[in-house]
């Protein structure tokens, strides 16, 4: 049986892409940008690259970038985004969980839960980490966002947060115990078909991405709040949605 991500992304590339959460990628790859050149980053790997929106910018300002994902659907038109940007990036079918490239890169990226939190069990989300940093030249440098606990905690009575308003995401209910999150949603994929889904998401405590990257011997470790489409090295607060983390791995 296919997990959730896995039938919501079977045929959801376009309509991926009108979602209010996609529109700020102009201003997260200003910040990417910045900090790519402040390690002197060339090699970027692009994880859970979906339609390839952060892929084809990077690579556009000059950067080789490598995508990779696990559907089909949305790295065909990830192909078809940049046939019609007129850039080159090297998009792969890959699962973030297990992959394995023969080169090594200078910055892996890995945002709007590109894979991680969205796995069904913990062990899977750390194995994503872990291939991740594995993927990374000795010194190479880890930016990812995950989905903040700080804030279901912080904004909840009974584990029924409020998000941020209009941010395009639904109200989902938070077990507190678990911080893990469901929500029962209908969605038109790409030919109009509606489909039930019942999406489950892991929230994450800052303590607990800080002791998984240690473990994978990554340091000096940064986690930030993270605001859609202004990505910048701001205090983690309980109302960031999100966490922006920076690390490195050994050199």
């Amino acid at each position: 049986m296919p997990q959730w991500y896995e039938q919501l992304f079977a045929n959801f590339a376009r309509r991926y892409e009108e979602q209010p959460f996609t529109q700020g990628t102009i201003g997260e790859t200003d910040f990417l940008e910045a900090e790519a050149k402040r390690v002197g980053a060339r090699s970027i790997l692009d994880i859970g690259c979906g339609t390839g929106r952060h892929a084809i910018e990077l690579a556009r300002r000059g950067f080789r970038v490598t995508g990779i994902d696990l559907s089909p659907a949305q790295l065909r038109r990830a192909r078809e985004n940049a046939r019609e940007t007129g850039v080159t990036v090297d998009f792969r079918r890959k699962d973030a969980r297990t992959f394995r490239c023969r080169e090594r890169f200078d910055l892996a990226i890995m945002l709007c839960e590109g894979g991680f939190s969205l796995m069904e069990t913990d062990a899977m989300n750390v194995a994503i980490l872990r291939s991740a940093t594995r993927a990374l030249q000795p010194g190479g440098t880890f930016i990812f966002t995950c989905l903040n606990a700080l804030f279901p905690l912080a904004h909840t009575a009974f584990g029924n947060p409020s998000r941020p308003a209009g941010d395009g995401f639904p109200n989902p209910r938070v077990d507190l115990m678990t911080l893990r999150s469901t929500e029962e949603m209908t969605v038109a994929d790409d030919s109009g078909t509606k489909l039930a889904i019942r999406s489950d998401e892991r929230y994450f405590m800052p303590t607990e991405i800080t002791w998984y990257l240690q473990s994978l011997g990554c340091s000096p470790i940064g986690i930030f709040g993270c605001r859609l489409g202004a990505f910048r090295r701001e205090p983690l607060t309980p109302d960031h949605f999100e966490m922006l983390v920076i690390t490195q791995t050994r050199a």
